[in-house]
């Protein structure tokens, strides 16, 4: 567009690994997320070597262990997967707050991409509507968002 710049990032499984964190309350979903991720990822190139699962109890703890893992430095992208359903009660709100704010500041603290795939559902269909079902795999569409982010990132480190 004359002469303007425009970087975006491929859907390319690049250099580095991938780390995938999962939640496993809710399992029932989280591991149908997490079968999308890994999907995903491999079907982009990403060997089986270059992605490590990390299981942690429930939502609340996904933005710690990936904190920890993006400052280990061994990895190109960070994908959070899990599912919180809402209760009868504020818990809902407080975790999946904690969650997404957490998990957003690593990724501007870290500089690595980390992509959200928790859902925040009302209801357990709602959630399996959303790990495969009728509105596909939000645990692909998220590997897909780091294998994107991974990219542009490396893009415009080296511009």
């Amino acid at each position: 567009m004359n002469g303007i710049v425009e970087t975006d990032g491929a859907l390319v499984a690049g250099e580095g690994n991938f780390g995938v964190v999962v939640s496993r309350f809710n399992a029932i979903v989280g591991d149908r997320l997490l079968e999308g991720a890994v999907d995903a990822l491999r079907r982009h190139g990403v060997a089986a070597e270059r992605i490590r699962i990390v299981r942690v109890p429930g939502a609340f703890e996904l933005p710690v262990t990936v904190k920890t893992m993006a400052q280990a430095g061994q990895y190109a992208a960070l994908i959070a997967l899990g599912v919180i359903i809402r209760g009868a009660t504020p818990h809902f709100d407080f975790v999946a707050g904690a969650c997404v704010n957490g998990l957003s500041q690593v990724a501007l603290d870290s500089k690595i991409p980390v992509a959200l795939g928790v859902l925040t559902v009302d209801t357990l269909e709602q959630a399996m509507d959303r790990a495969g079902a009728k509105a596909g795999n939000k645990g692909a569409e998220a590997a897909l968002c780091a294998l994107e982010m991974a990219d542009l990132l490396r893009r415009l480190r080296h511009a």
